[in-house]
């Protein structure tokens, strides 16, 4: 069964994906890890951030 992203993560994913579109940046993908309850997102072609459950996030690439 999938996991359901957490409140925290949807308020930091919507942040982000405010301050990306300032940067006229899409965002392409977005997916949550089952195994770990991670938000992944890519936008643009290689911005790669991922939310942890409490709703602290980290640029991967």
């Amino acid at each position: 069964m999938s996991k359901i992203p957490t409140l925290e993560q949807k308020t930091q994913r919507f942040n982000l994906c405010v301050w990306f579109s300032k940067l006229y940046l899409s965002v392409n993908v977005v997916r949550i890890d089952d195994r770990t309850g991670n938000v992944f997102f890519l936008a643009g072609e290689e911005n790669i951030i991922e939310i942890y459950p409490n709703g602290r996030w980290r640029y991967v690439g």
